[in-house]
């Protein structure tokens, strides 16, 4: 199997995945939803098959694009709520400080839903860089927001809720 069928496959499981109430964890409406998304990026694929080192771009706007379609899905339903919450929008958002602000925010627009998911993107890029050398304090470091964010969402949410953590 070649990367590029790999990306592919990683792909269609995070979109099967984040759609499994649309799709009904259905591989093939799935891999229409990718379809759709990745011809929507066909101008940035292009670009990226001549510079292969701009790939983390395309995973960027995928990610995005993904994240911009279930929010446009979960809009207007009142039985389930959607929040997303990147780590890398500002340089900041990646520090538990911010991050804690920011995942608040999130859980506050989710409270007055029975049922939510909160879509985390972008952390492992934010706290492991790709070019940058994986050390262990890293890696706690990205464990530890990991943690942090899980504890940080059960002590938050009321017992009434059930709440879906994606991190992507």
């Amino acid at each position: 199997m070649t990367a590029t069928d790999q990306e592919r496959l990683r792909r269609l499981h995070f979109i099967n995945a984040l759609f499994a109430d649309l799709t009904g964890r259905d591989l093939y409406l799935a891999e229409q939803i990718r379809s759709a998304i990745a011809l929507s990026l066909a101008d940035l694929e292009a670009q990226i098959a001549s510079d292969p080192s701009s790939a983390s771009r395309y995973d960027a706007a995928f990610n995005a694009s993904a994240a911009k379609l279930l929010a446009t899905w979960f809009e207007g339903r009142s039985d389930h709520g959607f929040a997303h919450w990147d780590a890398t929008a500002t340089l900041t958002d990646a520090d538990p400080l911010f991050a804690r602000a920011g995942i608040m925010a999130a859980l506050k627009a989710l409270a007055p839903f029975p049922e939510g998911t909160l879509l985390i993107t972008n952390l492992r890029p934010a706290l492991l860089p790709e070019g940058v050398r994986r050390t262990a304090k890293r890696q706690q470091q990205y464990e530890d927001m990991l943690a942090f964010i899980r504890e940080l969402s059960a002590s938050r949410t009321g017992r009434h809720i059930t709440l879906h953590l994606l991190f992507l």
